[in-house]
């Protein structure tokens, strides 16, 4: 307890010496976080903190040299490598998953972590992912109980009896704001008593003993399986929320002061000496080593060198698996059987081929499963999805590998992150693209981030399968939403969209045995058509990331498009021809990040003019990019402007004459190329 306070203390020392760049401290919260070290089991049980957490990592046997490696951003800091700030903890082999800024993130993950265990098979390949008996521990602050992600976790926590510890420490102020402004009630504990199977308990947690016994309570209730537990420890925040803040604009004195009073750093050493446990000759010796142990490893975190520059681009995407590269291109090999089939059915076939070669897949989303509650299973059809894309799947491997999730997207990312983070292979789906806004924050900044922000300590290769685009005649406004640019445009993803069955089968292995998060949008139009049928190609049929496929083969112009626009750009591009005999080249990128950047480049060079052709509407959207960088890079091989068509700067409508307006169609592209060509 007395070193994480002179740490904070010698961060802060150094913050205003700037020798560091920022400081949030644990000061208050050591009592409690003390105990919960001497109860959770280093490198046995799993961690999931927050920025007060630095006692606790202490006791779990992170060093304090560790601790400031991080504040001085040094390259060998195990917590980021120098990535992020200062208490955002991480260890991998303490089991402590990297901690971001975002608050509330590390809930849904947490639930995740722990469903690892209910969900490794007995296979020997995902039986040792548990060891049967692990608990997660998860912290907060009580202000970030506001976040909707918070009530999600113990929603699925509490309904599948997962062993999960959510250590609430409440300091009464989410930086300014009191508690009973973000609490109704300002009481967590007594908000969250209705969950079924979740333990509640509240402690003072400035008093150590009585945190472990609580805690020791909350681990063992958790360790034997009986569900998760709350433990609600009142903890004080002697100092500002961090450098940035100052308290004292906010707080009274006679607030303040009453804190001071529960100071643990002051009350527990008295305790200790009253109780005859300790002298204070012994405890003054115990502050000696402590301050010596914080000046060594002050000397050694500023004598470490920082992070080389060339760096930053390490660990972005797995540094072992690179899923451009040729052992994933089986394509022109593939093993065709049956008659040619949809895309829909080519999607499952390489579900059930993959969660047969490995046990550690699961597939999970909305209505995904067969049926939920599994004693009608025998006697029912089954779901599979609304698309029937994962039709089967329940029925064939089980429901332990295959389920439904509770109507909430970040639910479903969130714990895949906990869970892949653990080694399990989720593959889950989010029934439309339009209402994946909810998981947005646990892609953008978890999802994505994991294996960049720690240094590859942690990783997450989760694949969001979700339905996509319009030409749906009725989709309307929310079943017709486009926008890959939201996601292509984040470091660490990769970004996916077939336009044929046999592309879907493909790109899908690949993105199941990669080891990168990857977004594959699946355009709901090319579901079921005639036109895009192929074959089964066999269960090792895959297509490399980054591999664009050139679907018609011109001289005159170029057009690189994706998804639904594939096909009506080569009717355009054959009505053209019949009618002129020009012939028009069209790329189908298959891969909106990476990109086939060559494929792209020697067409250009070969017709020297080029059309980006898009969903997307057409400003600011994924086309823009295209179309940016061939100017930049290609411009000397350029004869025409390089020209766009996209869906109109609005929303898509119900009324099928207006979303024929609003889309790109055949007329349109023809018209666009022949504008280029008579540049």
């Amino acid at each position: 307890m007395y070193l994480s306070r002179r740490l904070d203390d010698k961060e802060i020392q150094l913050k205003r010496q700037n020798r560091i760049f920022f400081q949030i401290s644990g000061a208050g919260h050591e009592a409690v976080l003390a105990a919960a070290s001497r109860v959770f089991r280093t490198s046995h049980d799993w961690f999931y903190l927050y920025y007060r957490d630095r006692a606790v990592c202490l006791g779990l046997g992170m060093t304090p040299a560790e601790q400031l490696l991080s504040a001085v951003a040094a390259a060998d800091d195990p917590n980021s490598g120098g990535r992020q700030m200062p208490s955002h903890w991480g260890h991998k082999d303490l089991n402590i998953v990297s901690t971001s800024s975002p608050t509330g993130t590390q809930f849904l993950q947490a639930v995740g972590c722990a469903e690892t265990w209910l969900r490794a098979s007995a296979d020997e390949r995902t039986a040792d992912l548990t060891p049967g008996d692990e608990v997660v521990l998860c912290t907060t602050g009580e202000g970030t109980t506001s976040e909707g992600e918070f009530w999600e976790a113990l929603n699925s926590a509490s309904n599948l009896k997962l062993p999960v510890v959510f250590l609430v420490e409440d300091n009464g102020y989410a930086i300014s704001v009191p508690v009973e402004v973000n609490t109704a009630g300002g009481s967590i504990s007594k908000l969250v008593r209705g969950y079924p199977d979740l333990l509640v308990l509240e402690v003072d947690g400035c008093d150590p003993l009585a945190s472990y016994d609580a805690l020791m309570k909350a681990h063992d209730y958790c360790r034997l399986r009986k569900g998760p537990a709350l433990v609600h420890a009142k903890v004080i925040r002697p100092y500002s929320h961090s450098l940035s803040d100052d308290e004292v604009h906010y707080r009274s004195t006679a607030e303040r002061e009453a804190d001071a009073a529960r100071d643990p750093l002051i009350t527990f050493p008295r305790y200790l000496i009253d109780q005859g446990v300790a002298t204070e000759a012994e405890l003054e010796t115990v502050r000696d080593q402590a301050d010596d142990e914080v000046n060594v490893a002050t000397d050694v975190a500023l004598a470490s060198p920082q992070p080389a520059l060339d760096t930053i681009y390490d660990f972005v995407y797995s540094p072992d698996v690179d899923p451009t590269a040729e052992q994933f291109d089986t394509e022109d090999d593939p093993q065709f059987s049956g008659d040619p089939t949809t895309m829909v059915d080519l999607l499952n076939s390489c579900m059930k081929d993959e969660m047969a070669r490995d046990p550690r897949i699961l597939v999970f989303g909305q209505d995904v499963a067969d049926v939920s509650r599994e004693a009608s299973l025998p006697d029912v059809k089954g779901k599979g999805g609304v698309f029937k894309v994962t039709w089967g799947l329940q029925k064939q491997f089980g429901s332990n590998r295959v389920y439904n999730s509770p109507l909430a997207e970040a639910n479903i990312v969130g714990r895949a992150i906990g869970l892949a983070t653990r080694g399990m292979k989720p593959v889950v789906e989010i029934q439309f693209f339009d209402y994946i806004w909810p998981a947005y924050m646990q892609i953008r900044n978890e999802l994505a981030l994991m294996r960049w922000r720690s240094n590859n300590a942690n990783s997450a290769p989760v694949v969001v399968r979700v339905t996509y685009g319009g030409y749906l005649k009725g989709g309307a406004v929310y079943h017709s939403q486009t926008g890959a640019a939201v996601f292509t445009g984040i470091p660490g993803l990769r970004v996916i969209c077939p336009s044929t069955a046999l592309d879907a089968n493909g790109l899908l292995r690949t993105a199941i045995r990669c080891d990168d998060p990857v977004i594959f949008l699946e355009h709901k139009h090319l579901y079921r058509q005639a036109y895009n049928k192929g074959a089964y190609p066999g269960p090792n049929f895959m297509i490399p990331f980054g591999k664009a496929n050139v679907v018609r083969e011109g001289t005159d112009l170029t057009v690189v498009t994706y998804g639904a626009v594939v096909q009506r750009t080569v009717q355009a591009a054959r009505d053209l021809h019949e009618a002129t005999g020009v012939d028009v080249e069209v790329i189908d990128l298959r891969s909106l990040n990476p990109v086939d950047w060559e494929t792209i480049a020697a067409s250009v060079r070969k017709t020297s003019r080029v059309i980006v052709a898009y969903e997307d509407s057409l400003s600011w959207g994924y086309g823009s990019e295209i179309a940016a960088r061939i100017a930049d890079e290609m411009f000397h091989w350029l004869d025409a402007p390089v020209r766009r068509v996209a869906a109109t700067d609005t929303f898509v409508a119900y009324a099928p004459e207006l979303e024929d307006v609003i889309l790109p169609q055949v007329e349109s592209l023809r018209r666009a190329m022949e504008e280029a060509l008579q540049y």
